[in-house]
């Protein structure tokens, strides 16, 4: 019986760290990067556009931030420990002003891979402040960060608008169910 155990436990060890590995590989491949500046620039434009095209309340919250954060491209993987990686591009005034990564770590009942979009507007200088002071934004620490789904923004409109930033999130694509941008810390790159 204690043997049984023992290759079950090793088994399931080395599963794991298979698994481990392969997370770190997906999330350390081109896809979650854009290769040049430039590249990751129109991936965001892009991509703004299509959510701004596909959803009229992130039109008119982008008409009152004060900057957006776009990040094209996030790629998630978990089985039982995850992660997640992208870059974005920040926009200020319809010009791109800086890039920033997008990293989390989760761990808890998951399993699978995915792909998604998310879009920020910083609402304010408090927010724009401290991401651009901070040497990482925790989201959950520092400005409230509201995530907007169906839900919230049948209740938004531009006289609504409070708090410090909004967050959509689109084009999810893959096996995960849900995306939760709690714990994601977003930081400078240097490109």
């Amino acid at each position: 019986m204690h043997t049984r155990r023992a290759i079950t436990h090793r088994l399931t060890t080395l599963a794991t760290a298979a698994f481990a590995a392969t997370l770190l590989s997906a999330l350390a491949t081109p896809s979650a990067r854009a290769a040049t500046a430039e590249e990751l620039r129109q991936e965001a434009q892009a991509a703004l556009a299509a959510l701004h095209q596909r959803n009229p309340t992130a039109l008119a919250i982008s008409r009152q931030a004060r900057a957006t954060l776009v990040f094209p491209k996030i790629v998630k993987a978990g089985l039982v420990f995850g992660g997640s990686y992208g870059e974005g591009v920040l926009f200020r005034n319809g010009a791109a002003a800086g890039t920033f990564s997008s990293v989390s770590a989760s761990w808890g009942w998951q399993a699978g891979a995915q792909t998604y979009t998310y879009v920020l507007y910083l609402m304010n200088d408090t927010a724009l402040k401290y991401l651009e002071d901070s040497k990482g934004w925790e989201f959950g620490v520092g400005p409230t960060v509201v995530v907007v789904n169906e839900g919230v923004a049948r209740n938004l409109s531009t006289s609504t608008l409070r708090d410090d930033a909004y967050a959509f999130v689109t084009d999810q694509q893959g096996l995960m169910a849900g995306v939760s941008l709690e714990g994601t810390k977003v930081t400078r790159v240097k490109r």
